[in-house]
């Protein structure tokens, strides 16, 4: 007994969160989008952004404006292209292409947009 009350304050003591123990939340910078409609239903999204967990973030975001303009434009899904990632000074940036159509393309990056635009929404990334 008298062992069990001298071990259990160290034991609780061992269970509360140290300076390593402490989440550190992902805050990205969102810093914009531009969009040219080059031809026809072949769309380009120019994206930025800062403190990034990874390059895949950006790509994300130019996904989520890309599922978003073609909802604006009366369409339900695109399909990638390609998207180019630089980075410059903590400054992200993708130049990605995308087309839009009112049915499901042919291709095997094709988004439905309607569900990336919620899944976008639910993440906090932007859209258009």
């Amino acid at each position: 007994m008298i062992r069990a009350a001298i071990i259990s304050p160290l034991l609780l003591a061992a269970c509360e969160p140290g300076p390593s123990d402490q989440v550190t939340r992902f805050s990205p910078n969102y810093q914009g989008v531009e969009t040219s409609l080059l031809e026809g239903d072949l769309v380009q999204f120019h994206v930025s952004m800062t403190d990034i967990n990874s390059p895949v973030d950006v790509d994300n975001y130019a996904e989520c404006a890309a599922a978003q303009y073609a909802l604006i434009r009366g369409y339900g899904f695109a399909r990638h292209l390609r998207t180019n990632l630089n980075e410059e000074g903590g400054v992200w940036t993708a130049d990605a292409v995308y087309t839009i159509s009112p049915s499901l393309p042919r291709g095997l990056r094709t988004i439905d947009a309607e569900v990336v635009v919620a899944d976008c929404e639910e993440n906090g990334i932007p859209t258009v």
